[in-house]
């Protein structure tokens, strides 16, 4: 895959009293293309219920850059930065852009699978480790290598 980005115009509701979008709300527009992402392969809400797993955070690092304002279209990419071989560990990278191409902020996001039954961290099935793989490689790529447990 080349790409994946979706275009949004920011809301009313994304706005901070300083007439400038919250900073909270760029990091859900990063959560919101990526659960695009996965439900444009096959990984809907509701599949990943019936699955019983689940994409959860461990750390979401956010660079603002440009500032937006109300009704601006933000155009938002997602790139992997990095994958365990088992595909229970990964590393996106988003870029929110003004309209006008300028970059306005990068949301890196470090992330995993949750049983969500047994509620701890899994090795997701093959299907979603190959979704993860087939999104495009961000410029600083590396695989994530999890120490052995002694």
């Amino acid at each position: 895959m080349t790409h994946f980005e979706k275009t949004y115009t920011v809301r009313w509701a994304d706005m901070d009293p300083n007439g400038h979008m919250r900073h909270s709300a760029y990091t859900d527009y990063a959560a919101q293309l990526r659960i695009e992402y996965l439900a444009a392969q096959g990984f809907s809400l509701q599949r990943f219920a019936q699955l019983g797993i689940g994409p959860i955070l461990f750390r979401e690092d956010t660079r603002f850059l440009k500032e937006m304002h109300i009704s601006e279209d933000l155009r938002v990419n997602g790139e992997l930065a990095g994958l365990s071989e088992d595909g229970s560990r990964w590393r996106i990278v988003h870029t929110l852009y003004k309209a006008d191409g300028r970059p306005s902020a990068t949301v890196t996001v470090d992330g995993a699978w949750l049983d969500l039954r047994a509620r701890k961290l899994t090795v997701p099935p093959a299907e979603i480790t190959e979704a993860m793989r087939n999104l495009p490689r961000h410029a600083h790529y590396a695989d994530i290598v999890r120490e052995a447990k002694q």
